[in-house]
């Protein structure tokens, strides 16, 4: 009888130990749609009309807490994303799209934070570029901050809930030809003084900061708002020329005013003082809608501007311009604006003397 009893015992101990197997392997299993992976490399496998999805078999911890997707071919629209989801999100949105997830999208360079409306956060990515996300455990209770990368320089982190069953590596695709190389076991770079993450502030783009603190891409205001003279500003440390003759921003907060000022100045121009208000500047403002060129004083020129509007400023050079030409010669350069609103764009253009 014994004999029986233990034998029966070690029959039901495999049966456990069979099924503790199983239900392992369905819980550390990648899940994907519209998808073929070939070892590393994803490839969208459908027909542009539907989102293709890559779930990793596991979530991002504490021993890994990085991973990284490089782009071989943008497709079609090349419209791949990168992010973080739940283990049993729904493989017919990109991530980032539907609640507690987030993505960063390399066709537009926008953060989808649980929202089919995505903010600007970040450049444009292309073939070639390097993708990598990441967590920092070291965020506040409940709180988990997501950080991206690009080509191993940081774009910019945000923070979200914490989820008690983690979060998976993503990625999704959406058009034809679309193809990456993904790499679940990347490292982040580690400071060796205090084992920090390395972060990219972008800082080294801007010649001057006042009053303005510089988190990847994101600009924000800092200042104490209560005078006139607490303006911030941020002036970029290279001009525009021939070959970069734009930019655009996206205003992602209008904070209480939308005291918002973009335009040109000259490069000692005051801290102080909104580009446009001063000589040597000139610059479109979103709060009122006017053009201020060198004065404090506004001639009426477009639309006000809000949250989630896009204003651009461009110069327009003429052929013979030469910026290495000896001596003094005034040009008459066109300088022009572009706002875009509820999917439109409206354009106005006036002339100003740029001397060199």
């Amino acid at each position: 009888m014994d004999d029986i009893n233990l034998h029966y015992r070690f029959l039901n101990w495999r049966r456990r130990i069979r099924e503790i197997r199983e239900v392992r392997a369905v819980r550390y299993r990648e899940r994907l749609k519209r998808m073929l992976r070939d070892g590393d490399v994803l490839r969208y496998h459908g027909n542009s009309d539907e989102v293709g999805c890559f779930v990793a078999a596991r979530p991002l911890s504490k021993r890994n807490r990085y991973f990284e997707v490089t782009i071989i071919e943008t497709g079609v629209r090349g419209m791949i994303a990168v992010g973080l989801v739940p283990q049993f999100y729904k493989l017919d949105h990109q991530p980032g799209w539907l609640p507690n997830s987030v993505a960063f999208h390399a066709d537009d360079g926008k953060l989808y934070n649980g929202n089919t409306v995505g903010q600007q956060f970040g450049p444009k990515c292309c073939r070639g570029d390097r993708i990598g996300c990441g967590i920092s455990l070291d965020g506040e209770d409940g709180q988990l901050t997501v950080f991206f990368t690009k080509n191993g320089h940081e774009v910019g982190n945000v923070e979200i809930p914490a989820s008690p069953d983690g979060l998976y590596p993503a990625v999704g695709m959406h058009s034809l030809g679309e193809e990456v190389l993904l790499d679940l076991n990347a490292e982040w770079g580690m400071e060796e003084d205090d084992g920090q993450m390395i972060v990219d502030s972008h800082e080294e783009d801007w010649a001057r900061l006042h009053d303005v603190k510089v988190t990847g891409t994101l600009l924000e205001y800092v200042g104490k708002g209560k005078s006139i003279v607490d303006v911030g500003l941020a002036q970029a440390r290279r001009p525009l020329n021939t070959r970069f003759h734009y930019y655009e921003l996206e205003i992602t907060d209008a904070g209480e005013k939308c005291y918002i000022a973009l335009g040109l100045a000259r490069r000692d121009y005051p801290k102080n003082r909104h580009p446009g208000w001063s000589r040597g500047s000139i610059a479109y403002h979103a709060d009122d809608g006017k053009l201020f060129h060198g004065s404090g004083v506004g001639d009426p020129f477009g639309p006000r501007c809000l949250e989630g509007d896009i204003m651009g400023c461009g110069i327009m050079f003429p052929r013979d311009f030469n910026i290495d030409g000896g001596g003094e010669r005034v040009y008459i350069v066109r300088t022009f604006f572009k706002l875009k609103k509820q999917n439109l764009y409206n354009f106005d253009e006036f002339e100003s003397q740029y001397v060199v």
